[in-house]
């Protein structure tokens, strides 16, 4: 199984948007500092997810996100919870 899942900070407004085949461990990894780009906004929680068969489906929704009208889906998704 892989995930495409959305990220945000506890600290800032900022969300990081991403892929992997293991959400917890992947959360750990981010939380714990592995991920350089975004270090400097820990800690995170988990906001949002998707799961998929493959991982060229779990890209393809990861790229989605990252586009203005995948931040929009997120917002709403998000704003819902």
């Amino acid at each position: 199984m892989y995930y495409a899942y959305a990220i945000k900070s506890l600290s800032f407004d900022y969300y990081y948007k991403g892929h992997c085949h293991d959400l917890e461990r992947r959360l750990a990894q981010h939380n714990a500092g592995k991920t350089r780009s975004i270090r400097a906004y820990i800690p995170f929680r988990l906001v949002y997810f998707e799961s998929f068969q493959t991982e060229s489906e779990a890209v393809k929704r990861e790229k989605y996100f990252k586009t203005a009208a995948g931040r929009r889906y997120l917002k709403l998704k998000i704003d819902a919870l």
